[in-house]
């Protein structure tokens, strides 16, 4: 554990979302959210998928991800649209290597809120809480190379691409797919 990170804010708050780790009995949220994407999300998110086959696994997921924050290994937050309350989207900064530091990150929101900047936001916010308190000197996304709206995201937010990994990932369906790699330095985001 991370002595720095014992007292890591859980929750954060921008104009129009809250941006929180995810507490228990959550998991139904979760699932909810995740089957009504399940087909944009599946191919991207093959590992979660497989946790959130039924409401009791997706439960199960959002305690492991507790437990994972907890211990510094992974640290997951829920992204709940402030108008109607309802959890909208997940961001989820995993891979740490506590050596650099550096962490990959992933992030997908409802298909009815997309398209309006939450996503942006809510990252945005995110990365600050990275760079600033966390102190991880590097965030990467690996996205598929198909995945435009992802792109968008990661290039909005100062993140450049860094490289192309052919047959990187293999889908549910078997399928291999190429993958883009962007990363962003603390120092280049201007949040230090």
């Amino acid at each position: 554990m991370r002595k720095e990170l014992i007292d890591l804010d859980t929750a954060i708050l921008t104009a129009r979302t809250v941006v929180r780790r995810f507490r228990e009995n959550e998991g139904v949220q979760l699932y909810d959210l995740f089957h009504a994407n399940r087909a944009l999300l599946i191919d991207n998110f093959p590992k979660t998928d497989r946790a959130m086959a039924t409401r009791e696994q997706a439960e199960q997921y959002i305690r492991q991800t507790i437990c994972d924050w907890l211990f510094h290994k992974d640290f997951t937050f829920g992204i709940w649209d402030n108008e109607s309350a309802r959890l909208v989207g997940f961001i989820r900064i995993f891979n740490l290597d506590w050596d650099v530091p550096k962490a990959e990150i992933s992030y997908f929101i409802d298909k009815d809120f997309g398209g309006k900047g939450l996503m942006t936001e809510a990252l945005t916010a995110v990365l600050e809480l990275a760079f600033r308190r966390m102190k991880i000197a590097k965030l990467y996304i690996r996205t598929a190379t198909d995945n435009y709206g992802s792109q968008r995201v990661a290039r909005k937010l100062g993140f450049r691409r860094e490289g192309d990994f052919r047959g990187d990932f293999r889908t549910p369906s078997g399928d291999l797919i190429d993958t883009m790699l962007f990363g962003l330095t603390a120092v280049d985001s201007g949040l230090v």
